[in-house]
């Protein structure tokens, strides 16, 4: 029997409707501050996809294209003065940044109450302590597109394929805090096959096209496809061999259309979140 496919794009929809819900009772809206280094057409798409998100949801936003060749001082001194500004709950930095730009540093200059993405150590470390907070919106999507379907973690045996601090860390962390046994695999583990096989759930977050092969797969696991590769086509592509596995699974994600619609309603979740714990109401 083919796998259920869990459905992204309606469960976003999903929970964009349940933020506007809440939002809508707000006297003060909730502000999100999206910043973007480069002028380049992913990041117009990226931009405008966060835009439409807030509009839908009632969330206030703003954009701040900065050029490629900011200096990490003006870039300090941005997210400073949106740290103070009592009307930006959320500030968002679109990832990579340029080569000169010190990454860990400008990410810790975002105030832990303002980090919707939850990547400030003060976040991770209530993440890891099991405390409520904003979580990473990824890993919060897969656990939200489980609680949808009735999946239960509890009790079961999980591989997750990625180690990174934005998923594969994280994701391990929130499977284990919901009563899975988790095992993390990457490039240095032995045996891939042998420990997806043992797997009740399979997360993989590896961005390698094809990773995940139907004999890789036992009968009946749930598969959740978190990678987004571009294809030489132009299209996105995840890590499981989704045609085949989906002969195998008991559900399964598509690329596209599965785990990314999620991750940004997550954000608007987040966002919310940080606006109720500034007073907002």
């Amino acid at each position: 029997m083919a796998a259920v496919v869990m459905n992204g794009k309606a469960l976003a929809a999903k929970v964009k409707q349940e933020v506007k819900e809440r939002v809508s009772q707000m006297e003060q809206k909730p502000g999100l501050a999206v910043v973007l280094v480069g002028d380049n057409p992913a990041s117009h798409v990226y931009a405008n996809g966060k835009r439409r998100d807030c509009e839908e949801c009632g969330i206030y936003s703003e954009e701040y294209m900065v050029p490629e060749t900011i200096s990490q001082d003006e870039f300090v001194s941005l997210l400073e003065e949106l740290n103070q500004r009592e009307d930006i709950d959320g500030i968002l930095i679109q990832l990579p940044l340029s080569e000169h730009l010190d990454e860990k540093q400008i990410l810790l200059t975002i105030r832990p109450d303002k980090d919707v993405d939850c990547f400030h150590p003060y976040n991770m470390g209530r993440l890891t302590e099991g405390e409520e907070g904003v979580y990473p919106c990824t890993p919060a999507g897969v656990m939200r597109i489980l609680k949808e379907y009735n999946i239960d973690p509890s009790g079961k045996y999980c591989v997750v394929i990625g180690r990174s601090n934005i998923v594969g860390k994280p994701q391990a962390l929130m499977m284990m805090q919901a009563n899975a046994t988790v095992t993390v695999c990457h490039t240095k583990t032995p045996d891939l096959k042998a420990d997806c096989l043992r797997a009740d759930i399979i997360i993989s977050a590896a961005g390698k096209p094809n990773l995940v092969t139907a004999d890789m797969v036992k009968e009946g696991a749930v598969v959740i496809d978190v990678a987004t590769t571009r294809t030489e086509q132009g299209g996105l592509c995840g890590d499981v061999d989704y045609e085949a596995v989906a002969q195998k699974a008991s559900y399964i994600t598509p690329v596209p259309g599965g785990v990314g619609p999620v991750t940004r309603a997550m954000l608007m979740e987040n966002t919310l979140y940080a606006a109720r714990l500034h007073g907002k109401k």
